[in-house]
């Protein structure tokens, strides 16, 4: 589960220009979006987007992201779970 939550924290980085965050910066545990990271819901969608390129998982609801991005462990927890690729 750690190189998935390493992994996670290098591709959000990636995928969302977060040009000044190391992964090391980033606590898996701590909200993505308001106090935690900061993300708004444009990032939410580039995160739906890398789940399903990366992780090949689709998101039939769009109210279960909120949910699932509590926090990059809380993601990583379900891509574990949920991938096909």
């Amino acid at each position: 589960m750690e190189e998935l939550i390493l992994q996670l924290k290098k591709e959000i980085i990636e995928v969302l220009n977060l040009e000044d965050i190391k992964p090391e910066d980033i606590d898996e545990n701590a909200s993505l979006f308001g106090e935690g990271l900061g993300l708004d819901s444009i990032d939410a969608l580039e995160l739906i987007v890398l789940m399903e390129k990366n992780y090949g998982i689709r998101l039939k609801d769009p109210n279960e992201g909120k949910a699932i991005f509590k926090s990059i462990a809380v993601m990583a927890d379900y891509i574990s779970k949920n991938r096909t690729k």
